[in-house]
Order: C-alpha cells, then sequence, then structure tokens
C-alpha cells in the first residue's frame, strides 16, 4: 500500500453527484434514450493518498476519471478542486488548473503520436503553457525521462520502437512533466504482462512519493488496487455502492457485490479455498437501469424495498461507507 501523506479534514478534491449521460439517437438525430455511464456518483480524495476504482468491465469507472478531469463534459454535478467547482470555470481558468490535473490512458500507444518523436511529445505541454525557453523544456524532459526509468536517447526515438512498458512509462513521463498534483491513472497496468506490471506499479509508489503525487487509480484487477491504494470505491453500474478503506474493505465487505467481487479473486497458497459466491443474471444495461436499488436483481439478499427504494450511501464504521438496504 502506498504511504499516505497526513491529510487535514479537507480533501484535495470532491465529486458531488456527478452524472454524464450519453445520447442515443434516433433516425431523425434527436435523443430518444441516454446511457447513464456515470450516475450520481459522490466521493472524496484526500490529498497524498491512492483511491482505489473498482468494478467490472462497462460499470463507468474510466468514464468518471475523464469526466472528472473535464476530458468529458458532465451531464450534472460538480467536482470541487482546492474549494472550486471546476464545471463552473471559463476555458481560460480552467487552462490555469489544468497542469495540476493529469491522465495516464490505459493504452499508451495510442496516446502518443506515432509522428512525433518522445521529446517533442512530452515538450508540447509545456510549450502549449508557455513553460520555460526550449533549452530549459528539453533539460526538464530528459530529467522526467530519468526519473521513469527511461535512458536519454528516448528523446530521440518514436513511440513503436518501444515496448508496452516502456511506453507506459513515457505515458507516465507526459504527466509527470507538468508537475501536477492529481494524477488519474486509467488501468495503467492492465495491457502489460505481470512481471511489467509490477515494475510499473513500484514506479507509481516511488513517484508518488517524491513528487507528493494524489493518485485515482482505476482498474479491474483487484490484487494490484489492494496493493496500492489507501481507499477504495466500489461500482456498479455507474453508481458507486461501497466505499472503504483497503484493509477494511477487504475484511468486512458489506454489499454484496462486493462480496461477490472478492470471493472471485484467486487465493495464492494451493490448495487454499474459500466460498465462491456466483452472481445470478446479466448485467442490466445502463440505457435502463433497474428500478430501485441497482444491483437488486443479480442479489441473493434482495427484498421487495430493494426493488422501490435507492439506497443511500451510508458510513457504517470510520470511512466505510455502503449504499445497501441490509445496512440500514
Amino acid at each position: 500500500m502506498s504511504t499516505q501523506a497526513a491529510k487535514s479534514n479537507e480533501p484535495l478534491l470532491e465529486v458531488k453527484g456527478l452524472k454524464k449521460y450519453f445520447p442515443v439517437k434516433g433516425l431523425l438525430g434527436n435523443a430518444k434514450a441516454h446511457v447513464k455511464a456515470v450516475n450520481d456518483v459522490s466521493f472524496k480524495l484526500f490529498e497524498g493518498e491512492t483511491f482505489g476504482l473498482v468494478g467490472e468491465s462497462g460499470c463507468g469507472k474510466s468514464t468518471l476519471g475523464r469526466t472528472i478531469l473535464r476530458l468529458l463534459e458532465p451531464t450534472g454535478g460538480e467536482v470541487m478542486y482546492n474549494g472550486r467547482n471546476i464545471y463552473g470555470l471559463s476555458d481560460r481558468e480552467f487552462r490555469n488548473i489544468r497542469q495540476e490535473l493529469q491522465m495516464v490512458f490505459q493504452d499508451p500507444y495510442s496516446s502518443l503520436n506515432p509522428r512525433k518523436r518522445i521529446g517533442s511529445t512530452l515538450e508540447e505541454p509545456l510549450a502549449i503553457h508557455g513553460i520555460g525557453a526550449k533549452s530549459e523544456r528539453t533539460d526538464r524532459v530528459m530529467d522526467i525521462l530519468q526519473k521513469v526509468g527511461m535512458q536519454l536517447e528516448s528523446y530521440y526515438r518514436y513511440p513503436h520502437e518501444f515496448s508496452g512498458g516502456q511506453r507506459q512509462r513515457i505515458g507516465l513521463a507526459r504527466a509527470l512533466v507538468m508537475n501536477p498534483r492529481i494524477i488519474v491513472c486509467d488501468e495503467p497496468v492492465s495491457a502489460l504482462d505481470v512481471s511489467i506490471q509490477s515494475q510499473i506499479i513500484n514506479l507509481l509508489q516511488q513517484l508518488q512519493g517524491e513528487f507528493k503525487l494524489t493518485y485515482l487509480f482505476v482498474a479491474h484487477d483487484l490484487s494490484v488496487v489492494r496493493h496500492i491504494s489507501d481507499r477504495i470505491g466500489v461500482m456498479y453500474l455507474g453508481q458507486m455502492v461501497e466505499v472503504a478503506p483497503t484493509d477494511s474493505l477487504f475484511a468486512t465487505p458489506l454489499h454484496p457485490y462486493t462480496q461477490a467481487l472478492l470471493s472471485a479473486v484467486p487465493l495464492p497458497h494451493p490448495g487454499a479455498r474459500k466460498q465462491r459466491i456466483t452472481l445470478k443474471g446479466e448485467i442490466p444495461s445502463p440505457l435502463n437501469p433497474p428500478s430501485g436499488c441497482i444491483f437488486h436483481t443479480r442479489c441473493p439478499f434482495a427484498t421487495e424495498v430493494c426493488k422501490t427504494e435507492i439506497p443511500v450511501l451510508k458510513e457504517m464504521t470510520e470511512g466505510h461507507l455502503v449504499a445497501c438496504h441490509l445496512h440500514g
């Protein structure tokens, strides 16, 4: 687990009721329905911590990260950064804080321009924000490349000349070159071999201590999230169903969905056994999510109240929140 910096009661970033809907257009171009990719999500991110975000594919994890950074414009809600709602800022005002909020993408190759040398790609954001002279920008990029474990000759090479792990290091360097405070890591190791995954995770933790970074770490591999995260949020069908400190979540998962996710994690000891929780049915469509609790169609403990009333995210023990009628 990362070393969490001493934190105040005030979050560095707070997400309040965030929504991101994508219109589904009919033949005439009018929106006949909406995909509710992120639907009323709230959580806090404290300085120096790593907040892991987990859930099945398609639950809205990556969309949430991109919407927080305004790579996608929200349908509703607020994101408070240093006490200011970033959705209420003008383009010029947001540009001034853009360098403090960066992202590492899942596919490092598609996020790098194949026609540009690595040095030119990494210097571009510095030039856009008018940071330093040309020689200073080059020195900055060379320094960052070394810090992420790349040779200086990488500056002159093209993306196709690197392996997947090396390209991910370059993606991390591009985020770091702006000296950010928050980095959204969108499944940064899911496309890498297991041995390379551990190298990148260790690098992320090392850089977090050196640069005093705060991470929002999006992933579907619970073993990776457990290793790197201070707190974990569990998403299902666009909503946050449980938030807890890492140790608390793995020791006493409260939401039936979280329990099912953890039961599917392989045990490291040969011959060890645990009860596997198998969920019935398919994941409902975000076009038409179920009424009441969105998980009731697959929940083995669902009651009548689950079908009609939406559960509220409530704190059960210190820092452990769950949205479930079973824990009313």
